[in-house]
């Protein structure tokens, strides 16, 4: 089996981390640790997964408290050019419902960009008063 490697490369408004080999039991930490090292609360983070021919149910639990800490953040995991034995998993845990995924890189980096535009920001303006209905 060929090691685990792992790419990051920063993004507006998060991170693309681009996964190629196995993920299982014996480097599913590896992978965990890598992606919350290269990143930070409130990033979207991207996994580029179009080099990872297979997953076990250990790299579905890390991918599931990526979820949910990406979440917890105001954020959101993208999956992009999921192969088709990850793709079954995800599909079999019925997981595929509820993470954002793209067939293309190019589509999740879009669908990030998109996200970060909605944001409110600083610069605009107060936030309305629900409660009086004054702006």
């Amino acid at each position: 089996m060929v090691g685990l490697i792992l790419e990051a490369r920063p993004l507006p408004g998060g991170v693309l981390i681009i996964v190629r080999g196995e993920v299982d039991a014996t480097n599913a930490h590896q992978l965990e640790t890598y992606i919350m090292n290269n990143c930070h609360p409130g990033d979207h983070v991207l996994l580029d997964l179009g080099a990872m021919p297979f997953m076990d149910c250990a790299g579905l639990m890390v991918l599931l408290r990526l979820h949910d800490y990406t979440q917890q953040h105001g954020a959101q995991l993208h999956l992009a050019s999921v192969q088709r034995t990850p793709m079954r998993l995800l599909e079999l845990t019925c997981v595929h419902w509820a993470l954002a995924i793209h067939q293309q890189v190019e589509q999740a980096i879009a669908a990030v960009a998109g996200s970060r535009d909605h944001l409110p920001s600083d610069h605009d303006g107060p936030e309305p008063d629900l409660q009086s209905g004054v702006n």
